[in-house]
C-alpha cells in the first residue's frame, strides 16, 4: 500500500482543537475509527474545563486542545501499462480516522454529569462534520485516480507526478474548507463557545 498523509487535523482556539469521524455516504468501503481519550477531573464545569486545559492533547507549538484528530491513510493502486501508456486501474483507500477527546476520570453528580453530557455531545457533533470533510475528500482523491492516465510513460512515472499534484490541491482545499467551518464554530458567540460557557457557567 501507498501512504498518503497523517496529517494533524486541527482547528485552533484558545484551548479549542476539533476533530473528525468518518462517515462514508455508501458501502464501498468504510473508515475505520480508532477512539482514544484522555482523563479529565473536577467537581464543576470550571474545573473540569480546567483540567482540560492542564491534560488535554498538544499541538506542535504546545498548545492545549480540546479534542485532536489525525488520520492514517493508505492507497492500494494498480499501475498499468498499456502500450507506451500508464493507466492507474484502480485505486481503493484504507482510512483510519483517530481522535482524541476528554473523559471525566471520576463519577460527576448527576446535575454535573447532565452538563457534561451535552458538552461531549456537542463536540462530537462539530467532529462529525470534521469526518464527513475527510471522507469526502479521499473520494475525491479515489475519482482523481481511477483512470488516471499518461501516454508515453513507461514505468507510470509521470502518471504519478500527475497525482501527487493533485492531492496537494484536494488536501489544500478541504483544510481551507475546515477553516471556515471552524472560523464559525469557534468564533464570537459560536457553538463551540457556547458549548464551553454552558458547561462553565453556574
Amino acid at each position: 500500500m501507498e501512504p498518503f498523509l497523517r496529517p494533524a487535523f486541527l482547528f485552533l482556539a484558545p484551548l479549542l482543537a476539533l476533530s473528525g469521524l468518518a462517515t462514508p455516504a455508501d458501502a464501498q468501503w468504510k473508515a475505520a475509527e480508532q477512539f482514544v481519550t484522555y482523563p479529565v477531573s473536577g467537581s464543576t464545569g470550571m474545573e473540569l474545563y480546567q483540567s482540560i486545559g492542564r491534560n488535554g492533547p498538544t499541538i506542535g507549538n504546545g498548545v492545549r486542545t480540546i479534542a485532536h484528530t489525525t488520520f492514517k491513510l493508505l492507497w492500494s493502486r494498480d499501475y498499468q501499462q498499456r502500450g507506451s501508456a500508464c493507466v492507474l486501474a484502480s485505486a481503493r483507500p484504507s482510512l483510519t480516522i483517530i481522535y482524541t477527546l476528554p473523559k471525566p476520570s471520576g463519577r460527576l453528580s448527576p446535575a454535573l454529569k447532565a452538563k457534561w453530557d451535552t458538552f461531549i455531545a456537542g463536540i462530537r457533533a462539530h467532529e462529525a462534520v470534521h469526518g464527513v470533510n475527510i471522507t469526502d475528500m479521499v473520494r475525491e482523491i479515489e475519482r482523481f485516480s481511477v483512470g488516471l492516465t499518461a501516454e508515453n510513460d513507461p514505468g507510470c512515472r509521470k502518471v504519478r507526478e500527475k497525482l501527487q499534484a493533485q492531492l496537494k490541491i484536494i488536501s489544500d482545499a478541504r483544510q481551507q474548507k475546515e477553516r471556515d467551518f471552524d472560523r464559525v464554530e469557534m468564533g464570537e458567540g459560536g457553538n463551540v463557545q457556547q458549548l464551553i460557557l454552558a458547561l462553565v457557567n453556574e
